[in-house]
């Protein structure tokens, strides 16, 4: 198995994802969290690249990228702006990748194209008031009236709500939950923004409220019930393997701010970097880097090969990727002081924002349960891996 380090055209994509990253993103990131607000600009430079399709397939209009692929793109937009890595989650990974996944011929070719070009832009709506990582305690309703479905109930904390066209929203009819795509402008959908969130503060957050929400009959994504046992856990697999990459970037530009800082700042006569303390706080966070990128790659390798356990190993790298990034980000904090709590510093950002990756897309707890039930029900293939 050629190491993706190692592969020249992986290489290749990696530099041009980092390009594109340092010159569009790194400089505004700051004004944007600050500002709580992702500009169209820069969404549609986005688009422009490819990014909001490139898992879709070519003949949709989207760029058909591998997940090796995919991967290096969420790691480099996500060590840049961990709000600019949730568009791409979001809008890409949850929603088009489910459709290209459950969705029939008709509804991808109609919403694929749109998506991958970024004329529509897509969020899910799952969480609510009482329901979050419990997904199958959603509490939105939905019925059939005729050759149509009317929707109720209150989504929260929908990132990119605010300027999503389209959602992708999961309701119940007793005991089916299901999964409707509907448009923002639907009577019956009102949106409210939200702000003041700890992190990710530019994934312009909202609240989506649907009452007497009437769709046709074509918005039911896959069939009645398949919500919970087949799209919800499509979704968040591959919301969870963006997040551990995204996670993976997080953690290289704590370090790399780090090690930059303690390369020229002086104290008791000495650079930084030679004194033992940060040594050792520089030594973990590479560590932790190579094992977080272990973890990622494999996993990316096993995506684009298929493989039957790309599901645990991707949760695997979303579990340790999440931890190691705060591990990252309070030590850098740390090497960096007074600099690091700054509002102007991208370490207080990665700070705050990692600590949302051990909540998204499957909490820390939950990938907890989920990797310990899967070592009990097949040690073996831990021990012999």
């Amino acid at each position: 198995m050629v190491r993706i380090e190692q592969d020249i055209h992986y290489r290749q994509q990696r530099m041009a994802f980092r390009k594109f990253a340092e010159s569009e993103i790194t400089p505004v990131a700051e004004q944007y969290d600050r500002e709580q607000v992702f500009p169209a600009a820069l969404l549609e430079k986005m688009a422009a690249e490819g990014f909001l399709g490139a898992t879709i397939p070519q003949e949709y209009g989207g760029r058909g990228w591998d997940q090796v692929t995919a991967g290096l793109m969420y790691e480099e937009i996500g060590r840049a702006c961990s709000s600019a890595r949730s568009l791409l989650t979001v809008h890409l990974a949850l929603v088009a990748e489910t459709i290209a996944r459950w969705a029939g011929s008709a509804q991808q070719a109609y919403w694929l194209p749109l998506l991958a070009s970024g004329k529509k832009i897509a969020a899910f709506c799952l969480t609510e008031p009482e329901a979050g990582s419990d997904a199958r305690s959603v509490a939105a309703t939905y019925m059939q009236q005729g050759d149509r479905f009317v929707l109720n109930g209150r989504k929260r904390w929908t990132t990119f709500g605010q300027v999503a066209d389209v959602y992708l929203v999961f309701a119940r009819n007793k005991e089916k939950i299901s999964a409707f795509l509907v448009n923002r402008d639907n009577p019956g959908v009102e949106v409210t923004p939200v702000q003041g969130m700890l992190g990710t503060r530019a994934s312009m957050i909202a609240h989506v409220t649907f009452t007497d929400c009437e769709v046709e009959a074509d918005a039911l994504l896959g069939r009645e019930g398949f919500g919970f046992i087949s799209i919800v856990n499509t979704a968040l697999d591959n919301g969870r393997y963006s997040v551990a990459l995204g996670s993976l970037g997080i953690l290289k530009c704590c370090l790399q701010h780090s090690m930059e800082h303690a390369s020229r700042r002086r104290q008791f006569g000495n650079y930084l970097k030679d004194h033992q303390l940060i040594k050792l706080k520089i030594t973990d966070m590479i560590a932790d880097a190579k094992a977080t990128g272990m973890l990622c790659y494999n996993a990316a390798l096993l995506r684009k090969e298929k493989q039957a356990n790309a599901l645990i190993q991707t949760s695997l790298a979303k579990y340790y990727a999440a931890a190691a990034a705060n591990r990252a980000a309070r030590e850098a904090v740390q090497v960096l002081g007074a600099l690091g709590c700054s509002e102007d510093s991208a370490v207080q950002r990665c700070f705050r924002d990692a600590k949302i990756m051990e909540i998204i897309e499957g909490s820390t707890e939950m990938q907890q349960l989920l990797i310990s039930d899967h070592g009990f029900a097949d040690l073996a293939s831990i021990i012999e891996d």
